[in-house]
């Protein structure tokens, strides 16, 4: 293990706790309403990502039952360019994907 390894993955289920905790008993036209969630998500989503990607393979092995292939592609499935993003994906990670990961 890494010593960065235990930065990284500190603050991962923080976040995955915060992001259900504001998209629960959301409807989807609510979050498509609420500009200031859609932009959270957007930047949560991706960070997740990244520090997932950041955890070295040594601890990633040692925790197999961890998604980690797909928390690193978070990123490019939510944001496919600057200019684009797929709230779709970004609703399904938050109300569907997040929950499943925390429990």
């Amino acid at each position: 293990m890494q010593r960065d390894d235990l930065a990284y993955v500190g603050h991962m289920p923080d976040t995955a706790r915060w992001i259900v905790g504001k998209v629960a008993g959301k409807s989807r036209s609510e979050f498509d309403a609420d500009e200031n969630l859609r932009l959270a998500l957007v930047h949560l989503i991706p960070t997740l990502g990244e520090s997932a990607r950041r955890v070295s393979r040594e601890f990633q092995g040692t925790h197999p039952g961890v998604p980690w292939k797909e928390m690193t592609g978070m990123r490019r499935k939510v944001v496919h360019d600057s200019l684009h993003v797929d709230y779709d994906i970004v609703w399904n990670v938050g109300a569907v994907r997040m929950p499943v990961l925390v429990s």
